[in-house]
């Protein structure tokens, strides 16, 4: 019989951002294996600690709200990543974190190169063409094949709209972090 993880509560990050999730158990010491979202995980292989949330829907979670999990090791492993934690010391303990969303704070991020984002930057920005016209909000990006696709969400006739922009420097002028907007080369679609 496993004794119930007692995971310290924490409150997450302001600056938080979904990492991955915890997929299962791996090995018998207490290891257990994480998908990532990034292809280049450094920021949650670099994070001393990880917030965990109870996953979305179905499974047993063994805890309720934001909880810290204090990671000993971890690594990259195939196409995923396995990590072993304090208060994890078991095969049933990791396990019942399956389903876990993990979140690190942003500020672990490496920095990005010049013309790099972090998709996570982008959501949310304002796009405007060369003429300042605005064409919406980045609500999402979408990875197709060779390029990024901008998913903008935007309001025509009082109704949700979608437009799609490629993410690449053809289209794309600028980008401003800090002045949160994208300038493009595009035009509405009318």
């Amino acid at each position: 019989m496993t004794i119930p993880l007692a995971l310290p509560a924490a409150e997450l990050p302001a600056d938080a951002v979904e990492v991955g999730r915890i997929a299962d158990a791996w090995g018998v010491k207490g290891w257990f294996k994480v998908l990532p979202y990034s292809q280049a995980p450094e920021a949650l292989l670099k994070a001393p600690s990880w917030f965990l949330q109870p996953a979305e829907r179905g499974g047993k979670n063994p805890f309720l709200g934001t909880v810290e999990l204090a990671i000993r090791q971890s690594r990259v492993h195939s196409d995923a990543i396995v990590a072993w934690a304090r208060g994890v010391d078991d095969r049933s303990a990791a396990e019942s974190l399956r389903g876990a969303r993990i979140f690190v704070s942003r500020r672990l991020f490496p920095e990005a190169g010049e013309d790099e984002y972090y998709w996570v930057d982008l959501i949310g920005l304002e796009v405007l063409n060369r003429e300042g016209l605005p064409l919406g909000c980045v609500r999402e990006l979408l990875p197709t094949g060779p390029q990024t696709t901008l998913v903008l969400a935007y309001e025509q006739d009082g109704k949700p709209r979608e437009r799609l922009i490629p993410f690449v420097s053809a289209f794309v002028d600028q980008v401003d972090l800090a002045g949160r907007r994208i300038t493009v080369d595009w035009q509405p679609d009318f």
